[in-house]
């Protein structure tokens, strides 16, 4: 119903604002994300979701159409509510959130505060097929590395090596070089344990 609010900022703090829209004062909820991309000016657009429940309506702030857009996916699956969805924004960026979810990176998803295993691969099984779709992520290209990772880990543990270890050189090796092929990763990754 309301798709963004544009006035004066009345009130700034981390985890909402008040904007004055010709005589009337809107809070709206933000993300610590919003909250960074904030200019301090008076004059202030913020794209919004409003949810209505039986005891409340709550508006929430964006400072971009794509991050409500990330906001509205994942309050779209069972067990993430607002206040879920929000902290996710808050510690991860809405890129950060579409590729984590794009190359199962469920271990990344998790890390948010109030989000378990089980609701993160949940968060990720139901948003991985919207998420490509909408953004036209190239599905190949984001696991491809995953997976040659996850590979050249069992390589490294079936030989021997701690998998924390392990995993820390791995992912030195996969930033230098994103397209390494599973055996380059290994022998790299066996020069430096």
């Amino acid at each position: 119903m309301i798709t963004h609010i544009q006035g004066r900022l009345v009130e700034k703090n981390p985890t909402n604002v008040v904007i004055d829209c010709n005589g009337v004062g809107y809070m709206l909820h933000i993300s610590l994300h919003t909250f960074s991309q904030i200019p301090d000016g008076e004059h202030l657009k913020l794209y919004t979701h409003l949810q209505v429940k039986e005891d409340a309506h709550t508006l929430y702030g964006f400072a971009s159409s794509a991050e409500r857009e990330i906001f509205r996916l994942l309050i779209s699956v069972s067990g993430i509510g607002a206040g879920i969805a929000r902290t996710m924004l808050s510690s991860l960026t809405p890129k950060q959130i579409r590729e984590g979810i794009a190359s199962n990176d469920v271990a990344l998803i998790q890390s948010v505060k109030g989000i378990g295993a089980k609701t993160a691969q949940r968060v990720i099984l139901d948003l991985k097929d919207k998420i490509l779709k909408i953004y036209d992520l190239d599905e190949v290209s984001a696991p491809q590395g995953n997976t040659n990772k996850n590979e050249a880990l069992s390589a490294l543990e079936v030989l021997g090596f701690v998998k924390k270890q392990a995993e820390r050189v791995v992912d030195k090796i996969i930033v230098a070089q994103p397209d390494a092929s599973v055996e380059t990763i290994i022998k790299q990754a066996l020069k430096n344990l």
